[in-house]
């Protein structure tokens, strides 16, 4: 769902995220109320929902972590791999982030 200027309501969870000051007065500066998710209504945060349905098929049914640390760089790995890698159908099949490679001029500059 895109939020439009037009929508009335903000979708928001109940992560801590959500709770600080600044996006409370950012969603009132935009005349946007808040639409809290009931507790138990995984289905209305599709987004939320869609993403750990993927982080448990792609990457923790098939692992076991013998570490924090071991866990940490696996899932760090998924997780690049996820967002500049991954085809997102929403997204036309491209990745969110795509790495991108910027040339630097490496020699000196005189001012």
């Amino acid at each position: 769902m895109a939020i439009t200027s037009k929508q009335p309501f903000f979708p928001t969870c109940y992560g801590p995220e959500f709770i600080a000051q600044k996006v409370r007065d950012w969603i009132a500066a935009v005349g946007a109320k808040t639409a809290y998710i009931e507790p138990g209504s995984p289905w209305e945060n599709g987004y939320c929902e869609s993403f750990n349905a993927r982080f448990r098929d792609e990457l923790l049914n098939g692992e076991l972590f013998y570490s924090l640390r071991e866990a940490q760089i696996i899932i760090e790995k998924w997780r690049v791999h996820y967002n500049t890698v991954r085809p997102h159908s929403a997204l036309g099949y491209r990745p969110p982030a795509p790495e991108s490679i910027v040339p630097i001029d490496l020699r000196p500059t005189m001012h």
